[in-house]
């Protein structure tokens, strides 16, 4: 029985306990490569799952399924505050992040049944067109 190692060895060595907290703990040149401004960052972040959780630490999936991003290629919106960022940094390898990003502004209570988010982070809203009153043709 030597060869087979015990269940509670092995879940000793992948625990949350034994990654080291450089991990999670922002670089400084974070901001420069993802184009993200320290002075002024964004409200909303638009948070898509890319890659599988299959395999991955039982904690990254509660994570996953607490964003609720158990779809893939689905887009979720969250609030840029500290508790959501530092979840969102356990489990930055299997998602992406993106700023939302208005470029109609804010759409109005009458516009928001007719928006919809592009794959990348833009919430866009569809123009609705109006009847156009027709005239009476005299002859």
């Amino acid at each position: 029985m030597e060869g087979v190692a015990s269940p509670v060895w092995i879940r000793c060595l992948f625990t949350r306990s034994r990654i080291p907290d450089s991990v999670f703990q922002p670089r400084p040149g974070d901001h420069e490569k993802y184009g993200g401004d320290p002075e002024e960052p964004h409200k909303i972040h638009v948070v898509t799952r890319i890659k599988s959780v299959v395999g991955r630490p039982y904690w990254e999936k509660k994570i996953i399924r607490d964003l609720g991003l158990d779809k893939a290629h689905k887009p979720r919106l969250h609030k840029n505050i500290p508790s959501v960022n530092s979840r969102l940094k356990v489990v930055k390898h299997l998602i992406r992040i993106q700023p939302l990003k208005l470029p109609h502004g804010l759409p109005t209570e009458e516009e928001v049944s007719s928006t919809f988010l592009t794959t990348r982070g833009e919430l866009v809203i569809k123009k609705r067109l109006k009847p156009v009153e027709q005239k009476e043709i005299k002859s």
